[in-house]
């Protein structure tokens, strides 16, 4: 016989600290649960697929979640927006779908895996490769990637800022560097989307990877892929539209040539209704919720000795996202101790981005990292610098 789950009772926390939203935000706005709920329980239907009245609304769910995101990042055209389950899946929709051997496609040291894999596997089949070094706080020089572009360079990915450091790379400049030379520019907003600016149109972005489930506030499974105009790729999977089905080829027009298969309808309605909350609070209200909260986590921690806190300092450089060390400790025994001892939930590790911890010089044992959302409070910033005081002694 075997031991089943008890999934119905989820963990009681009562000094519970969740510090890991650059891994997944949690909890989610109200009206995420309730879309979702919603969604799920009275329209059910799959969109696009049928004429009647909840295949119908559910249709409407999609487009309106389609729009809300092309408002949001300044997409022209909302066609242009194609659903994902995560942004690891539009990543490799567009480095997949794009480069081909013997093109050449330039990124940076402080990418995560889910840009680092794809480009590794398309290595191995001619595709030419180049890791610009960013610096020990991960930052980047613009002029180092435009001395790296060549004839044959096809592609230039860029994360907006790191996972691992929360350094905000220079995208709008790397931007300019791409458009003068007509190529296009791949960023991945996994950690920016929701709590800094992004505009496609100003940061001459050509491909733009997000997921749902981070800064956007929606829940897993959901991400997209902006495609612009000019950007002709492969599909990876293709299937059933709803469209066009008397065709044994793909429809060849936006999105449908690269949604095949049914939607997460209620994931799509819940990340609509955190994206909408974004709106409400602001996207600048939450980015001065978090940089206060940064600012006062930097300089509660300074005070302990000896930590050694990785990137810059300074809320202008970075996102909400510490990664830090204790001198002479295991980070992986302090995370557990923290867990285990006072509920706060923290990363440890590589964090799935072992060139960044190489750049930074904390490869392979990583770093801890705390990473701040909306939701989260001083009061659970002293909580977590008195827990990791006595953890500590």
């Amino acid at each position: 016989m075997t031991a089943t789950a008890d999934f119905k009772t989820p963990p009681k926390l009562t000094g519970g600290v969740y510090f890991d939203n650059a891994a997944t935000s949690h909890p989610k706005p109200p009206s995420v649960y309730e879309a979702i709920n919603y969604t799920l329980r009275h329209v059910g239907a799959n969109p696009g697929r049928s004429e009647h009245t909840l295949s119908q609304f559910a249709n409407r769910i999609i487009f309106g979640a389609r729009e809300t995101i092309a408002k949001f990042f300044n997409v022209p055209n909302s066609r242009n927006i194609v659903f994902t389950s995560n942004g690891t899946e539009a990543l490799n929709l567009a480095l997949k779908g794009l480069l081909n051997p013997g093109d050449h496609v330039i990124t940076s040291s402080m990418e995560h895996n889910s840009v680092v894999r794809p480009l590794n596997t398309l290595k191995n089949d001619g595709v030419k490769v180049t890791i610009v070094q960013c610096d020990k706080q991960g930052k980047l020089n613009p002029d180092d990637v435009r001395e790296e572009i060549k004839k044959n360079t096809r592609l230039i990915v860029i994360t907006h800022a790191s996972n691992v450091t929360g350094t905000i790379l220079p995208v709008e400049e790397i931007g300019e560097i791409a458009a003068k030379k007509g190529i296009p520019l791949l960023v991945d907003a996994a950690q920016t989307a929701g709590t800094i600016p992004v505009d496609v149109v100003k940061k001459k972005i050509s491909l733009l990877a997000c997921p749902g489930h981070k800064g956007l506030l929606g829940p897993q499974g959901t991400g997209f892929l902006y495609i612009g105009e000019e950007i002709n790729l492969k599909p990876l999977i293709e299937g059933g539209t709803g469209s066009n089905s008397e065709l044994l080829e793909q429809p060849d027009f936006l999105p449908d040539r690269f949604q095949s298969g049914t939607l997460n309808t209620p994931g799509i309605a819940g990340l609509n209704a955190g994206i909408e909350f974004i709106n409400k609070k602001s996207i600048q209200g939450i980015r001065e919720h978090d940089d206060m909260l940064c600012e006062t986590f930097i300089n509660k921690l300074k005070e302990i000795d000896p930590v050694r806190i990785h990137g810059p300092l300074s809320k202008k450089e970075k996102t909400a996202v510490v990664s830090f060390n204790i001198e002479g400790r295991d980070p992986a025994d302090i995370a557990t101790a923290l867990d285990e001892k006072y509920e706060i939930m923290v990363r440890v590790g590589l964090h799935c981005s072992p060139y960044a911890h190489k750049t930074i010089g904390t490869y392979p044992a990583g770093t801890l990292r705390a990473s701040f959302s909306i939701f989260n409070t001083d009061q659970e910033i002293d909580y977590f610098i008195d827990s990791l005081k006595k953890t500590l002694k």
